[in-house]
């Protein structure tokens, strides 16, 4: 018996393990079907059997037995006479079925064939890719380094299949190199040429949520809520929880004990900072914790326009501002209320550490006047501009520019 031997084409297929057994046989049975009816105008009267065990596909058709000269329909008629060489036995009225062979459909067709199948194929993987993807979006996936360009990773999964990690994705301090199994979010999943693209996240608030869903169980079973999550990627992030259950220290659980939990992390982002506070409906002191680590004397807010002005010690002020200013950004994003921070009135007669205005003032020039023993604003004000150009190597209008902060500081 001759076969439509197809050992060869479902050999190229192992590589689509995206597709299970009676899928790979519809496919193959569509495709040729689809022939079937180019070539004969139907296939309503065609049994097709595929057998991908053994690679192989049989093709039946079958027909009415007529009286010879009574043949209408070539397809699915035959006459007496050709009925019966076939077998001696069979009368008018009968039923023929009669395969066919490869020979039948000829060399040009069958090449048709195989590249309709290996392009049917390749459609339903990528269709499944972007399906089982689309699914995924927010969730973590492991994957390994396979190639790193200027723009971006690419990344394969434990099923081969291609992902991509923007530079804009990545976090600053990011270095990977091929062969480095990285973590990160699916952010994306579009479909592009007909082709699926995975652009997975490191940078993304999502990606912290799900490291913590997979470091603290409380977070992971609903026992903590996670409100909201802001971030500088490499830097700092702020991250708000709560818990129903008064049993629970929202806080505590999610640092873990001596930051066992948090640690994790942390390292996996790089060292960013995170703070992590317990939220409240209670907008003033939501504020104060997410302002944290510095102390706040008073708040005044305004609700129409969603601004708080914060008062507080002149020595607090560099602390709710924080490092590039990255403290009091978060706190802002995170609360909802643009925040702006000034240094308490009620402490105008109090001096203030020199190195409080390193955010204004470049940390060499304050090194420089502290050589003269000019630790705080008020010792450089003491002095005058010409006794301060003599005993620096400051410049009279890098003197001028300073004091000129240094007043403002107390006007």
């Amino acid at each position: 018996m001759e076969h439509i031997n197809l050992v060869e084409t479902f050999s190229e297929f192992k590589e689509f393990k995206n597709i299970d057994r009676e899928t790979m046989m519809r496919i193959i049975e569509d495709v040729f079907r689809h022939m079937l009816i180019k070539k004969h105008g139907s296939d309503e009267n065609f049994n097709v059997i595929v057998n991908i065990d053994k690679g192989d596909l049989e093709i039946w058709r079958n027909r009415e037995i007529v009286e010879d000269g009574a043949v209408e329909d070539e397809n699915r008629q035959i006459a007496y006479s050709e009925a019966i060489k076939i077998e001696p036995d069979f009368e008018v009225g009968e039923e023929v079925s009669e395969e066919i062979k490869m020979k039948d459909f000829g060399r040009r067709e069958i090449l048709t064939i195989r590249q309709n199948l290996m392009s049917k194929i390749q459609e339903y993987e990528k269709d499944n890719i972007f399906k089982k993807y689309k699914e995924k979006i927010g969730e973590i996936i492991t994957g390994e380094v396979y190639q790193v360009w200027k723009k971006e990773i690419l990344v394969l999964d434990d099923e081969y299949i291609e992902l991509t990690l923007p530079r804009s994705e990545q976090i600053p301090s990011d270095f990977y190199r091929k062969g480095d199994t990285l973590r990160a979010v699916v952010s994306k999943v579009d479909m592009r040429n007909n082709t699926p693209v995975i652009v997975l996240s490191r940078t993304s608030p999502s990606f912290l949520e799900r490291l913590f869903e997979a470091e603290v169980p409380e977070v992971y079973d609903g026992l903590i809520t996670i409100r909201n999550i802001v971030r500088v990627p490499g830097e700092r992030a702020k991250i708000a929880v709560e818990s129903y259950d008064d049993r629970i220290d929202p806080v505590g659980a999610c640092v873990g004990m001596k930051g066992s939990r948090i640690h994790g992390i942390v390292r996996e982002l790089r060292n960013e900072n995170i703070d992590v506070i317990n939220f409240t409906s209670n907008p003033t002191l939501y504020i104060t914790r997410a302002l944290s680590p510095a102390k706040i004397s008073s708040i005044s807010i305004n609700e129409g326009t969603k601004r708080a002005d914060v008062y507080m010690k002149p020595d607090q002020v560099s602390l709710a501002i924080g490092k590039g200013g990255y403290n009091i950004k978060l706190a802002s994003k995170l609360t909802g209320y643009e925040i702006d921070v000034y240094r308490d009135t009620d402490f105008d007669n109090e001096d203030v550490d020199l190195q409080e205005f390193a955010d204004e003032i470049d940390q060499w020039i304050i090194d420089e006047l502290k050589t003269i023993g000019c630790d705080t604003a008020r010792s450089v004000l003491d002095l005058s501009t010409e006794e301060l150009v003599n005993r620096t190597d400051l410049e009279e209008e890098t003197i001028k520019e300073v004091v000129r902060i240094l007043r403002a500081e107390f006007e």
